[in-house]
């Protein structure tokens, strides 16, 4: 008989590692906005045998033999993920979000065309043209931004800006933007100029999927997102779009872009998409913007600089120049005192990308755990306390300990320890 040893006995070290980050997730308050928890049940689809099969092409249109489960596999997903988002046609093989937008501009584009996006800078993501990006470099991109009274995007910016440059495609969608979208406006300006508009919904698929955000549906010719962040599925990306539209997407991500799709990550998607149908989601997804919300107050309160003054989403972004600390070394203090959410520049930051103004944190993956409204009182207490605390270990390590104390009546989903 073979002998099939498990991870702790074939590797140990590994073994350690992961039992490290599995505690490491239990004990602290995960506040990055593009972190979660997936559920027992997606984590087990993406662990299963389906890792084993390679299945290039589409459903019924494979390469290779053996696609009698891995057919109904994708079309599962498919189907559930059309469903859930009112859609004609998904294509959940995109093996990120990033991928999921280079195959978008693959599809209509020509190397050289002009295309649009929120500056990074202002809340947008590096795959909407900026220039470190290969949609920078391989587009003539230009920027929209937000204005400095508000930080909210200026659409007669946006508005200018399309007649000017005449882009083939038009993102609205960002990373740091705690606003809603107004998909309703971006499609007049991308009709007025013959654009093709994609909404990117990485951050929010989610909070569209469970009524929390408008939905960019019947606005926006193409949908991109994550399958993560507060959609709670596996690391993974699709593309939503009209059936006359599918085509180009299709032929863009297969055989343009990639290979064979991970299988695993299709099961676990539609796991995930299932879960999102329920009515307990919708009361999650409602939960995590109320939270945002309560959190925003609690740390305005505080004295806290929130860029656009508040949040209608899942996000904060909080500029820390009034509170004499950077964002690089805010963030480190609040790892240390058990918070963990990441150093991010702020709109018309003065100071450098790796050493920036702010902090970005969110609400999805503690609302996951059970926190609601009444708890961000202490969560902005702690992260206040962190703060003023920067550089005192000891004190970090008393606040750390408390939040890992309080944090034991919160279990965490997909997390058995």
């Amino acid at each position: 008989m073979t002998f099939d040893p498990s991870l702790e006995q074939q590797d140990p070290e590994m073994y350690a590692l992961v039992r490290g980050e599995t505690q490491r997730q239990f004990d602290k308050l995960r506040m990055i906005p593009s972190e979660n928890y997936a559920s027992r049940a997606v984590q087990e689809a993406m662990g299963s045998p389906l890792n084993n099969k390679y299945s290039e092409g589409y459903p019924r249109k494979r390469y290779y033999e053996g696609q009698q489960f891995v057919d109904p596999v994708e079309e599962l997903a498919q189907s559930r993920i059309r469903s859930l988002f009112g859609v004609e046609h998904a294509n959940v093989q995109p093996y990120s979000g990033s991928p999921a937008n280079l195959a978008v501009l693959f599809a209509f584009c020509k190397a050289g065309d002009p295309i649009m996006g929120l500056g990074l800078p202002a809340g947008g993501h590096l795959t909407h043209g900026w220039s470190v990006s290969i949609t920078g470099a391989y587009f003539n991109a230009r920027a929209y931004g937000v204005r400095k009274d508000d930080h909210r995007i200026d659409m007669d910016e946006v508005r200018k800006i399309a007649e000017e440059h005449k882009p083939k495609v038009i993102f609205c969608g960002g990373t740091a933007y705690p606003r809603l979208w107004d998909f309703a406006a971006f499609a007049e300006v991308a009709k007025s100029v013959g654009a093709i508009l994609v909404a990117d919904i990485a951050h929010i698929s989610g909070l569209v999927a469970g009524g929390a955000h408008p939905s960019p549906v019947g606005h926006a010719d193409v949908i991109s997102s994550t399958t993560h962040k507060t959609l709670r599925g596996p690391r993974g990306g699709m593309i939503l779009t009209r059936k006359d539209l599918a085509a180009p997407i299709d032929k863009a991500v297969f055989p343009g872009l990639q290979g064979g799709p991970h299988v695993s990550q299709m099961a676990a998607l539609a796991v995930a998409a299932k879960e999102a149908a329920t009515p307990e989601f919708k009361t999650y997804a409602k939960r995590v913007v109320d939270n945002a919300k309560a959190l925003a107050s609690a740390l305005n309160d505080r004295g806290y600089a929130l860029v656009s003054g508040g949040t209608d989403n899942h996000l904060l972004l909080i500029d820390l120049t009034n509170k004499n600390v950077t964002g690089k070394r805010a963030a480190k203090a609040l790892d240390a005192a058990g918070i963990e959410l990441n150093y991010n520049s702020v709109p018309f930051d003065p100071r450098k990308p790796f050493d920036p103004s702010g902090v970005r944190l969110g609400t999805p993956a503690i609302t996951s755990r059970g926190l609601g409204p009444e708890h961000m009182g202490h969560v902005a207490e702690w992260f206040d306390d962190a703060i003023k605390s920067e550089g005192d270990e000891a004190k970090l390590g008393t606040i750390a300990a408390a939040v890992k104390g309080f944090l034991k009546d919160f279990p965490a989903p997909g997390i058995a320890l």
